[in-house]
């Protein structure tokens, strides 16, 4: 099977180490995973109003990925905008080649959790992490992808851990892409709220399945001088090798 990695423009830019995390899980499993040149799914640009300006990006996509047997991301969010978003995108373009592309490649790209669970058929990917860690399930891997409880039961599986629950962890976090830019005050009153959530948690470590999400409640954790980490759940399944 040819596996692909996505890795997105915030794990890129910014969290380079959950990159890495997916192929170390996926090389322990005995699979080769391939970095095809790539760039920005479009997101932001559909998200903020401009689609036009999106179709270049969806049409460099497809032609990354064409011939990957699977294409995986650590990012919830981005696996979103491809599998819901990239449709709508190429209709706009009127470009009738590029919809069959999407048709196509759409189908094939998979979250990180989904790809292991669901197509690997794998819970156990061998990882010990002996820490206090709670999961926030971001919005697009709730509502979106519906991505359910395979995280959480990758993270059952890894030894040591003690996993709890979240209060209120339907809720958003309050980064949702530019609205954190557009709308800074209610962005972080909505972060202060699930801070207060992973505190009261006893938590070491918030995990979840985008950076993006880590980023801006970690960014208010490290404010409030909290000790408590944030790490993608990719991280946490490719630490500590069982014996």
């Amino acid at each position: 099977m040819r596996i692909a990695l996505f890795v997105t423009c915030v794990v890129d830019t910014m969290a380079p180490g959950t990159g890495r995390a997916v192929v170390r899980v996926l090389e322990r499993l005995g699979h080769r995973v391939t970095f095809p040149a790539q760039t920005c799914c479009g997101q932001m640009h559909l998200n903020t109003g401009y689609p036009r300006e999106c179709v270049p990006l969806v049409r460099r996509f497809v032609d990354d990925f064409a011939d990957a047997d699977v294409v995986v991301s650590p990012s919830a969010s981005c696996v979103a905008m491809v599998r819901e978003q990239h449709r709508r995108v190429a209709e706009i373009s009127g470009d009738a080649a590029l919809a069959d592309a999407v048709a196509s490649t759409a189908p094939r790209v998979h979250e990180f959790s989904e790809l292991l669970v669901d197509v690997l058929g794998v819970t156990d990917v061998g990882a010990r992490f002996p820490h206090r860690v709670t999961y926030h399930p971001t919005c697009h891997g709730l509502r979106t992808l519906g991505l359910g409880d395979r995280p959480l039961t990758l993270l059952r599986a890894v030894r040591g851990l003690d996993l709890v629950a979240l209060g209120g962890a339907r809720e958003c976090c309050g980064f949702g892409g530019t609205f954190a830019l557009k709308n800074a005050d209610v962005s972080v009153a909505m972060g202060a709220d699930k801070v207060r959530q992973v505190l009261a948690t006893g938590a070491q470590v918030l995990t979840a399945a985008d950076n993006s999400c880590l980023l801006h409640v970690g960014g208010l954790l490290s404010r409030a001088r909290s000790p408590v980490r944030v790490m993608h759940y990719a991280e946490i399944l490719a630490a500590g090798e069982r014996p």
